[in-house]
């Protein structure tokens, strides 16, 4: 039970503190980019993946994210129950971690968006597209930095927020970045209206790219072994 309320946590925080970016330093008059800009919202997702993969990695293997559990698990690094477990605490962080921005917003004079995801009329298929190709290359990381035999060690953590922060960097002018399913529920639900009706994608899309990286990544680990 401890890795999962680990993943819970560490999952809360990805979204307390990458969403929260955005709408308290990086979205000003509307606008993701006229705050702390871009590179300020990317490296507060990278850098709250650091933080949570020293904090609760030795635990749960800071995952905070079910697009990589999918992935671990289509690997056959984790048996089918925690892997359900695991999405499931993922979604129940998200949703705190947006509950406590929303109050947040709400609270004060601040009357910017949840942090929700999103994409302009009639760009779904660029969107499912990026979606799609940055978590493949972001499952991939973790997939290959936390490898028994030809991981990063204790640098997996370093290395798997940084490519984090260059996802959000290159991503967030299309979709304000997810790559993520449990990031971009727990914000729509407290959004609604666009942000639900767009949600599918943002979880649809993540799991093709998180299929597409274990199938690729259990191809090169075969190759390497003989």
């Amino acid at each position: 039970m401890k890795k999962y309320i680990a993943e819970m946590l560490g999952t809360m925080v990805l979204v307390l503190m990458g969403c929260g970016s955005a709408v308290f330093a990086g979205n000003v008059a509307g606008t993701v980019g006229a705050g702390v800009g871009t590179l300020g919202v990317a490296l507060a997702f990278g850098l709250s993946v650091v933080a949570m993969a020293y904090a609760i990695g030795g635990i749960s293997g800071c995952h905070i994210n079910p697009a990589i559990t999918l992935g671990v698990f289509l690997s056959g690094r984790m048996n089918g129950k925690d892997a359900g477990m695991y999405i499931l605490f993922q979604v129940i962080g998200a949703v705190i971690g947006s509950a406590i921005l929303c109050l947040l917003v709400s609270a004060g004079t601040h009357g910017g968006p949840t942090g929700a995801n999103s994409y302009g009329e009639g760009m779904a298929l660029q969107a499912f597209i990026a979606e799609a190709v940055f978590t493949f290359i972001f499952v991939l990381v973790v997939l290959g930095a936390t490898d028994p035999q030809k991981g990063a060690g204790n640098l997996a953590g370093l290395a798997i927020g940084l490519t984090l922060v260059l996802v959000h960097i290159v991503c967030i002018p299309i979709t304000g970045t997810s790559v993520n399913p449990a990031r971009s529920i727990g914000p729509a639900l407290f959004e609604g209206g666009a942000a639900l009706g767009q949600l599918w994608l943002f979880i649809v899309a993540p799991f093709v790219g998180a299929i597409l990286s274990a199938l690729t990544w259990k191809g090169l680990a075969a190759s390497c072994k003989k």
